[in-house]
């Protein structure tokens, strides 16, 4: 996706689903989703382990998986951000499509060609090995 194309994602984006979400502050998860929530988006936080808990996130509790998140708040995911090992990846982008989500991203270090060719021939945006954070802090600060 080129810059363009990812400046017009970020800026139609309002919803972020983050799965793999970590409470743990000094984990990447935590620290990407708390800078996107800082820059405006409603982050919902996907863990299965956390569901109930309070993320540490303002306002927002973990929920298990995508789907119920998107029935708990009603909401329009329409980015779904990827902390999840490559072999996650083809369930992650079937819950994805199933709650007609926007567009996936995976996080920097991960890549499954397989999903991105599946994601592409369902027209569904999508990105893999870059980093949220950073792609973001590249096209709008100029970081």
């Amino acid at each position: 996706m080129n810059d363009q194309a990812l400046r017009e994602l970020l800026t139609n984006t309002k919803t972020i689903a983050v799965v793999g979400f970590s409470s743990q502050a000094h984990k990447p998860s935590f620290f990407v989703a708390k800078y996107l929530q800082s820059v405006g988006y409603r982050i919902l936080p996907i863990n299965p382990l956390l569901n109930g808990r309070p993320s540490g996130l303002m306002n927002e509790t973990c929920y298990p998986d995508l789907r119920t998140a998107h029935e708990a708040t009603g909401l329009k995911i329409d980015l779904v951000d990827v902390f999840r090992r490559e072999e996650h990846t083809p369930l992650v982008l079937e819950e994805a499509m199933n709650v007609g989500a926007g567009a996936v991203w995976l996080q920097q270090g991960i890549r499954n060609e397989w999903v991105e060719a599946r994601a592409k021939a369902a027209g569904l945006p999508f990105v893999m090995d870059r980093c949220l954070k950073t792609e973001h802090q590249r096209l709008f600060l100029g970081a």
